[in-house]
């Protein structure tokens, strides 16, 4: 009797695009699961932080200590909650906005689909439903969700990272002081500056800002703000790219002398300074 092997798993048609942020961000490694998450020895189901117990408690822990070391004193509670949730946000956006950018596909992840291992940089994932267009070749797969235009998929977008970032940030909303308009502020910016980001990495740069202006112009609940890039000119005529945050992420509350370069308290001059100075 002649055995016959099972041919291997096709790979989800968002896998391609986690496989081009592992290129060029090493720093962030993406993984899909099927049967169960990963757990234990430092990860975080993304459900545990949005349940606002022992899970979000020991992740906050993490924070708590790396502030003292880094800075030599600790943080006010509420920044360090601020950092834990930037540490876990700006990597889960770049998992609904990424595949997006790239190749056009829209994955929906609830919170229990996916685990976070800050310490190793990865992130694991379970991939049920995608929104693609038409002329997708994936459109005929399970679990694609057809929308019939680019404004269409902008909207799955918004969507999919409020589906999934809405129960994180009420998790953190009782740790932070913060109301409903700040979290999401806080949301609006992890969603920019993750793709701004990486996009400069995959030298994408000006087709990536293009691409966030029209996901987020503005008037888009429950966010808040626009993707707020503009243009400063630098010493020699040089057009440099800023933009202004909608939200803080209250560095300044342990370097008072310095601030991020797109906080709004940072002024303009000293953007271009700076922006100089690292180019």
């Amino acid at each position: 009797m002649t055995s016959v092997l099972a041919a291997p798993a096709a790979p989800h048609p968002v896998t391609e695009s986690y496989a081009r942020l592992s290129e060029a961000f090493p720093g962030l490694q993406v993984t899909t699961w099927h049967a169960a998450p990963p757990s234990g020895d430092g990860w975080v189901c993304a459900a545990g932080l949005a349940a606002g117990g022992e899970a979000l408690d020991a992740f906050l822990a993490w924070d708590d200590a790396q502030i003292v070391r880094d800075y030599g004193r600790p943080g006010r509670p509420d920044v360090v909650a601020s950092f834990a949730l930037h540490r876990y946000a700006w990597p889960a956006c770049l998992l609904i906005t990424l595949p997006w950018f790239l190749h056009r596909r829209v994955p929906r992840l609830p919170v229990q689909d996916v685990s976070f291992h800050r310490e190793l940089g990865r992130m694991a994932v379970r991939i049920g439903t995608f929104a693609c267009l038409p002329d997708d070749p994936a459109a005929a797969l399970p679990g694609a969700r057809v929308v019939p235009d680019e404004e269409a998929l902008r909207a799955q977008v918004r969507a999919a990272v409020a589906g999934h970032l809405g129960p994180v940030l009420e998790g953190f909303r009782t740790r932070m002081r913060r109301g409903p308009r700040a979290l999401w502020g806080m949301a609006s910016d992890e969603i920019v500056e993750g793709l701004w980001y990486v996009a400069q990495l995959l030298g994408e740069e000006p087709r990536a800002m293009a691409a966030l202006e029209r996901l987020l112009p503005g008037a888009t609940a429950p966010y808040v703000g626009s993707a707020g890039f503009r243009e400063l000119t630098g010493p020699c005529g040089e057009a440099l790219s800023t933009r202004d945050r909608a939200s803080c992420c209250m560095y300044y509350t342990l370097r008072p002398e310095d601030t991020c370069l797109t906080c709004p308290r940072t002024r303009d001059e000293d953007r271009i300074r700076r922006l100089t100075a690292t180019t």
